[in-house]
């Protein structure tokens, strides 16, 4: 029988006892894995087990698709109207809000997110995801297309059916949230796998869903390791789609694994590197607050951290020296110290390979302003890091690091920012600050990047859509343009008149 999570939060913000079951969710139950055995979950503040979850093997994942046929068949998909899936769905939007405090408690417990961030962005951005794919389902539509007068021909968006869904532990909820909504709207049903790491919320969303009332089997969530269980959701040959998020290397294996078999329908949203360009002429304080949210917020654990920051050289200096200050007023900490912005980073690999990373910069040159260093003696903590003196053939300037490690490079005009934001292998996001419209807009336009924002960075909402170009990823998540991820058109073709 799985075993229970009990946990007593004594914090300012949240005073409660959570306890929950942490099985696999399989056809509406919770249950142990195949092999019976389970993976330890690890608080980041100290590196001590929090609990033990059940863990999913490719049985599991077996049990998991046939589940989710059997709902696709009979209780879920064309069986049930879009209304009935907007009000299901409805519902667990009201049961997220009233467990909002434990939604972002339990994320900041095994993820090391503030708890404050937690709420506002995660949590919030997750109930207003699953909202607005709520007043979706109703309204998946086809077309007529004008033929003949002797022949009607319309198309029909259906849902695919079973989907393949693998999440990261960045972002655990929201990326829950982010998969579940759009496949949810299109009726399709789901095997989601979340982080190894970050399961809590995943799990906790499940009691949710069951609450909700939803069918057995619309929804299965299977703890596991991404070679075992995340591989066996990639090759299944009885899913019709998967969609991933995490890194390009991973989501070059999941690519593979969908064409090997099945050649299954794929969406990835991948890694970033992603310039923030600050011009002469932008607002300073501004610029400096948001490079800052940038790239520290959620511990640069973001596949959208602003990790190049270019300045130009008229206000180098100024910028310089007022991000070097923002930079040492960040509080590190507990994360669920009201006055903490930045917690630890999710696990003892992601520390070391951070570290690793800031090593490299040294070893090849690269000045270190700030930070480069651990964070007190225990749990996984990392100094906002800030290096000058680069050049663009180190690791630190090309490759995704995932933390909080920034470098500043100055630029001459706009033909050398944009040839030197444009040099790398990602395309997820950048940002550009400046007063001038004109420029905003044209150095927006020349970026290869899947999200452009002005005079902001890391602002998203659940009906624009993001993705990436070149290797961050293929598709669009949130917006209209996640439904083209989860349904398949047919045309059909109705003789009304055409003799042979």
């Amino acid at each position: 029988m799985p075993s229970t999570f009990t946990h007593e939060f004594n914090a300012p913000a949240f005073k409660a006892k959570v306890s929950f079951n942490t099985g696999l969710f399989i056809n509406g139950q919770f249950v142990d894995g195949s092999d019976n055995t389970t993976i330890d979950v690890i608080n980041p503040t100290n590196g001590k087990v929090i609990t033990s979850v059940s863990e999913g093997t490719p049985k599991d994942v077996d049990l998991a698709v046939d589940a989710a046929h059997a709902a696709f068949d009979t209780t879920w998909g064309l069986h049930t109207p879009g209304a009935q899936r907007s009000r299901l769905m409805s519902k667990l939007v009201a049961l997220m809000e009233k467990n909002a405090d434990e939604l972002a408690a339990l994320e900041a417990l095994d993820n090391g997110k503030t708890f404050n961030w937690a709420r506002s962005i995660d949590v919030a951005g997750s109930i207003d995801c699953i909202r607005y794919y709520a007043g979706w389902a109703d309204k998946i539509t086809g077309q007529v297309q004008e033929t003949t007068e002797d022949k009607l021909t319309y198309s029909r968006h259906e849902p695919i059916g079973v989907v393949g869904q693998i999440i990261p532990w960045n972002f655990p909820l929201l990326m829950m949230a982010w998969k579940i909504g759009p496949a949810l709207a299109c009726g399709n049903t789901v095997v989601l796998k979340p982080s190894e790491f970050t399961p809590l919320t995943a799990i906790r969303m499940c009691h949710l869903i069951k609450e909700a009332g939803f069918p057995p089997g619309v929804v299965n969530v299977l703890t596991g390791y991404g070679n075992t269980t995340g591989n066996a959701i990639s090759l299944h040959m009885r899913i019709e789609k998967v969609a991933f998020t995490g890194s390009t290397l991973v989501g070059r294996k999941i690519m593979e694994a969908a064409a090997r078999s099945n050649l299954k329908n794929v969406t990835l949203e991948l890694g970033g590197k992603s310039p923030n360009i600050i011009f002469d002429d932008a607002d300073i304080e501004q610029a400096v607050n948001w490079a800052v949210f940038g790239i520290f917020w959620n511990h640069g654990q973001t596949c959208t951290a602003g990790s190049r920051i270019f300045v130009q050289e008229g206000i180098y200096d100024e910028f310089f020296k007022r991000f070097m200050e923002k930079t040492r007023s960040l509080k590190i900490g507990d994360p669920f110290a009201p006055d903490t912005f930045q917690g630890p980073q999710v696990s003892e690999i992601q520390f070391n390979r951070i570290m690793s990373y800031i090593e490299s910069g040294k070893a090849a040159g690269a000045k270190v302003e700030i930070g480069g260093e651990r964070h007190g003696s225990e749990g996984y903590f990392i100094k906002p890091t800030i290096f000058t003196n680069v050049d663009p053939s180190m690791k630190i300037v090309q490759e995704e690091i995932f933390g909080p490690v920034c470098v500043l490079i100055k630029f001459k005009d706009e033909e050398d920012v944009i040839k030197q934001a444009n040099d790398t292998l990602y395309g997820l996001a950048a940002a550009v600050f400046t007063q001038d419209l004109n420029r905003a807009l044209n150095t927006a336009h020349r970026l290869k990047a899947g999200t452009a924002w002005i005079n902001c960075v890391n602002s998203f909402n659940s009906n624009v859509p993001f993705g990436g170009f070149k290797q961050s990823g293929i598709g669009r998540e949130c917006g209209d343009y996640a439904l083209t991820n989860y349904t398949a058109v047919k045309a059909v073709h109705v003789n009304l008149g055409h003799k042979m």
